[in-house]
């Protein structure tokens, strides 16, 4: 192995370290936002699985506006306003996404009547029409945008959407409850949209 490959092995080794570390440490509750950043409110680290932001330590989503997957509809966030909402971050192409999707969505048949919405955002896709096979052959029942560039989770207010899946859950009052940035199952899902629906808005 010649010096510089040797030095370019090296340097990945390194990056995965630093890597692997971040992602270990992360973890939700209040230290999930930072709001004495410069006086700017930011999202420092993922939510972990389990947990919300404490209510205190949330900021308002903002609107997000977006053209539906299929159609020519668009959908608004604000036509949720009062219900808990659940933001699911997907890909055609994505393999946990391929097991968490219709997991989700058989939850939102469940619960749709429960003053709860589910609503899909296809990112990081293309084309388009792959993105609609891959819904329609999933049965996802919920309303989807697409999304490819992820702008939605800037309108929401620079949430961090590093991975997909990721999973963004936004309380009876409009404010961010939580940033899942791995795959959940039901199990993990379920017990905190409960939590949700029992705080007072």
């Amino acid at each position: 192995m010649s010096v510089r490959t040797w030095r370019k092995a090296a340097a990945a080794c390194v990056a995965a370290a630093v890597i692997g570390v971040v992602f270990a440490s992360c973890s939700g509750g209040t230290n999930a936002v930072d709001q004495n950043a410069g006086g700017e409110f930011r999202y420092v680290q993922a939510t972990a699985k389990g947990s919300l932001i404490a209510t205190k330590d949330r900021k308002k989503a903002g609107n997000v506006v977006a053209q539906l997957l299929t159609g020519s509809g668009k959908y608004s966030l604000s036509q949720d306003a009062g219900k808990v909402v659940v933001m699911n971050y997907f890909a055609s192409w994505c393999p946990p996404c391929q097991t968490e999707t219709p997991q989700f969505d058989a939850v939102y048949r469940e619960r749709k009547s429960s003053n709860i919405a589910f609503i899909g955002v296809d990112a990081k896709d293309s084309p388009r029409g792959k993105a609609q096979s891959w819904v329609q052959d999933k049965g996802v029942s919920f309303p989807v945008i697409y999304d490819p560039n992820a702008k939605s989770a800037l309108q929401l207010g620079n949430v961090p959407i590093v991975t997909l899946p990721a999973t963004v859950l936004i309380d009876k009052a409009g404010r961010v409850a939580a940033v899942y940035q791995s795959p959940l199952l039901p199990n993990d899902l379920n017990p905190m949209l409960d939590k949700l629906l029992a705080e007072t808005a």
